[in-house]
Formats: structure tokens, sequence, C-alpha cells
């Protein structure tokens, strides 16, 4: 029987801190390993689109392992790893670097060649080319898949806590599922969709700021 809207209310504010405390962690497992999981794909990405051996040896492994349910590695990680933050991190990393991998190299390749010709022909080197015309022609690209990743990422800390874990919300869940408290188990789960719904919200706030052209070329659109 589902609780009511007053149940599941009342059950967080009865249990904010319990559960604030087990939101701490598997935010700090979140950035941990989106960062993490942000740095391996942009590696990835620039070696990729450097390198087209690479590129062609590497991108059939990359989509391989998305293919692989994370339900199904989360238990082998916890058995291989222990019970602590490291398998929920790899976990993390995992669903991640897929998403940023390829977002940034469609980017890095749908660069006008034009400008690129341009670039060159003003004595521009390879560094140079990435930094002012791939890397900013990239960043649309890269910000909708953090979006994408940032959601992903508490999904999957929350689902390798649920599996093996001593603290976190996943392991929260676990135990008010064990007892069927089914109203905390509602406040859980809205407090999990407010989280990723706010690191969604910040990623577009963070996009605006370092995408200040795209604001101005949105502005001379509605002009037209």
């Amino acid at each position: 029987m589902l609780p009511s809207p007053s149940d599941v209310a009342e059950a967080f504010v009865k249990d904010r801190e319990l559960m604030l405390d087990h939101a701490c962690v598997t935010l700090e497992e979140t950035f941990i390993g989106l960062f993490l999981g942000i740095a391996v794909g942009f590696i990835m990405a620039v070696v990729m689109d450097r390198f087209s051996f690479v590129r062609r040896m590497i991108s059939p492994l990359i989509i391989v392992s998305q293919t692989i349910p994370t339900i199904a590695i989360a238990p082998l990680l916890v058995i291989w790893l222990g019970y602590e933050m490291l398998p929920k991190i790899i976990l993390i990393i995992l669903v991640v670097f897929f998403p940023i991998t390829i977002s940034l190299l469609e980017g890095f390749s749908s660069v006008d060649a034009d400008t690129v010709n341009l670039m060159r022909s003003m004595g521009a080197n390879r560094r140079q080319i990435f930094r002012y015309v791939k890397f900013p022609n990239s960043l649309g690209q890269f910000f909708s898949s953090l979006k994408i990743s940032v959601s992903y990422a508490v999904v999957s800390a929350v689902v390798s806590e649920w599996i093996g874990g001593t603290v976190g919300l996943g392991c929260y869940m676990t135990r008010v599922r064990k007892s069927f408290s089914s109203d905390k188990m509602f406040a859980v789960i809205i407090l999990i969709s407010v989280i990723s719904l706010v690191l969604i919200w910040l990623t577009s706030v963070l996009q605006r700021v370092c995408m200040p052209w795209e604001k101005i070329n949105n502005n001379r659109s509605k002009q037209k």
C-alpha cells in the first residue's frame, strides 16, 4: 500500500539527519567518480582524435563495455574490491566516461575544416588548433553529455551501495526496504531525484559561465 504524501514528508523530517549523513557519502562518491570519469573520457577523446589507429582499436571496446548492465558489474566490483568506496567510484567512472568520450570526440571531429585550414595558414600548430578551435567547438556536446553523466553517476553510486555497502543512500534504502518502511523508501527516492536535478541545474549554470558566447548568439537569433 502506497504511503500518503504527508507520511513521506513526515518520514523525511524524522529521518532527515540520517538521510543527509548518507547523502554526504553518496555525493562524495559521485563527485570523485564523476571527476575521474571526466578526466578519463577527456584523455581518451584527445588521444583518439589525435591518432586514428587508436580510435579504430579502442572504439569497439568502448562500445562493448557499455553493453554490460551496471547491475551485473557492481556485484563483481564489490567481490573484488570490498565494501568500501573504491568499487563505487570505479563503477561511476565506467558509467561516466563513455558519454563524455563520445561527445568530446564528436565535437573535435565536427570542427569546421576551413577554420582549421585558416589557423594552419597563420602558422598555428596542433596544440593551438586544439585550444582555440577544437576544444571550444566541443563544449556544447560536452555539457550535454555532462548533464546525462551527473544523473548516471548518482544512480550508479546508489546502485553500488544497494548491492554492497555499509553507508550511503543505497544502503539506507536497503535497510528501510527490509523493514517495510515504504514512507522512508519514497522519501529517499525523492531525495535522490532532488540531488540529480540540482546537479543538472549546476551543470547548466557552469555551461553558461564557460560558454558566454552562446548567450550572445541566442540573443542575436531572437533579434532576427
